[in-house]
Order: C-alpha cells, then structure tokens, then sequence
C-alpha cells in the first residue's frame, strides 16, 4: 500500500476518495454506508432508555448463527475502517475522533465538516489568487488562463 497523505482538513475531497477506494477493495465500505446491524454497539455509553420488560422473539438456530456471524463480521469491518480513518488523520484530528467507536460517525463528522463546501479547496484557489502577479510580456488573458488552468489541476 502506499502511502497516503494524513487529513489536515484542507484535503478531504481528495483523502476520501483514496480512502473509499482503499475500503471497497478491502470490501469494509458498506461500514460507513450503511447502519450497523442492530445489537452492534458502536458507542462507548450505555442506553439507558432500554425498556424495564425486553419483548424476546424466539429465533430459529440457523438466524440466531447468521445473525451473530453478520455481527461478528460488522464490528470487525468497523475496526478495520475505523483503524484506517484514525491513522490517516493528521495528529489534530486524531485526537479529537480517538474515542468515536463507529467508523460510520467518524466518517458522517468529516462529511459534515469537510465535504459540503470544501472549504479547504477554496481557500487554496483564494489563496492562489491572492498570490497571482501579472506580468507585462504576456497578454492578460494568457496568464489569467494559465493561472486558471494550473488551479483546476
């Protein structure tokens, strides 16, 4: 594998998509797609909203197996992801989503914060432009193109 760039949090469109391509050939991506099967407990604290009398259906020996195999694959897929998000953060973030237990929060948090605008790609494009110097052996629009051009690259 090689290695990847930690998130810092101006290059997440980028660092997603790596590590989405990275998760779909380890086949652990439906962790962060789908929600977790439902006696997998992907938080630290207890619910203490359970019901004092749990209603318990009988299931057959062959669903309780599947069921529990299905579990047992759940929260080792979540593991590995969630191993893979954490260590291709950069040390800031790190630090903040050490604690989350579920890959899939980890992931919806980022998205939440870095992918709706992609705040970081613009403030590299703003950034680049407020560098941009004209120069007078070229016409105008040959270097606005130019500049243009290397941003989008």
């Amino acid at each position: 594998m090689s290695k990847m760039e930690p998130l810092d949090g101006s290059n997440y469109r980028r660092w997603s998509q790596k590590l989405l391509i990275l998760f779909e050939a380890l086949e652990v991506d439906y962790v962060l797609l789908e929600d977790p099967p439902a006696d997998v407990d992907t938080t630290k604290s207890s619910t203490s909203d359970t019901p004092a009398t749990p209603v318990v259906t009988p299931l057959s020996a062959g669903t309780k197996k599947s069921d529990e195999e299905a579990k047992k694959k759940y929260e080792k897929d979540n593991k590995t992801a969630r191993g893979h998000l954490l260590t291709h953060m950069a040390d800031n973030l790190f630090d903040l989503f050490i604690n989350q237990k579920s890959a899939k929060t980890i992931w919806d948090t980022l998205l939440k914060r870095y992918g709706d605008d992609d705040a970081g790609r613009k403030k590299y494009v703003v950034g680049n432009w407020m560098r941009f110097q004209m120069s007078d052996d070229k016409p105008i629009m040959e270097q606005i193109h130019e500049k243009i051009s290397a941003i989008l690259e």
